[in-house]
């Protein structure tokens, strides 16, 4: 679950890049956020990874709460949600289903929760 909670960014030098966003992104909810350059996308994404923290309002993922989550808790609020970037990062000497993998066994998925998902999208 991801809660924005009357939440403003602004940065010392740019200004404001948020004002006042309220949100809810349901548990298993896929969402898409579309938008001109410079409308908040990335800020916005920043601050559900806990990237960068809000000036005002509260970000609540995964049961992590940006007015008491310390930075030691990011890894753990990261292990627990997924985006995809405009720029992907794929390791290029491998496949996407080799990146996939690759991304699952970094933080120590079981090797059947690797392989199952990769099987249902070939089809078997």
């Amino acid at each position: 679950m991801i809660r924005f909670n009357n939440v403003t960014k602004e940065y010392p030098r740019s200004g404001v890049a948020l004002s006042g966003v309220s949100l809810h992104v349901a548990k298993g909810e896929f969402t898409f956020l579309t938008g001109p350059s410079g409308s908040g996308k990335s800020t916005l994404l920043k601050l559900a990874h806990f990237e960068e923290w809000p000036t005002t309002g509260e970000v609540r993922v995964s049961g992590f709460n940006s007015a008491s989550a310390k930075r030691r808790d990011v890894a753990m609020l990261r292990r627990k949600i997924g985006f995809v970037f405009q720029d992907f990062r794929l390791l290029t000497d491998r496949t996407v289903e080799a990146n996939v993998a690759f991304a699952l066994e970094v933080i120590g998925a079981p090797r059947a929760a690797i392989t199952r998902p990769l099987m249902a999208a070939r089809g078997r």
